[in-house]
This record gives structure tokens, sequence and C-alpha cells, in this order.
């Protein structure tokens, strides 16, 4: 696997990690009632830089 691919594939998951936490954040109590999140637990994960798992 060359240097520009892993580069490549490394900015697509961060892109895609700061997306899912971005929309996170606008989820209802209801949307994270049914998938067993807490506020705090969207705040603790929008918190994360895009690099951070």
């Amino acid at each position: 696997m060359s240097v520009f691919t892993r580069l490549n594939d490394r900015l697509h998951l961060w892109v895609d990690r700061w997306r899912q936490r971005h929309e996170l954040t606008h989820w209802s109590d209801r949307d994270l009632h049914d998938v067993g999140l807490s506020w705090s637990d969207v705040v603790s994960e929008a918190e994360k830089p895009f690099w951070r798992a």
C-alpha cells in the first residue's frame, strides 16, 4: 500500500469521525435514549479531536 493511499485513507477516517461526532450533537433526547447514550456521552465524544478514536 502506497504512502498516498494510506494518507488518503487516514484523511477520510478523520473526516468521517468529525462528521459523525458533529451529527451526534444534533440528535434528540429520544434518539440518544434509543441507542443508550446520554448528553454527557455526546459531549465527551464531541470534544475529542478528530484524530482520536
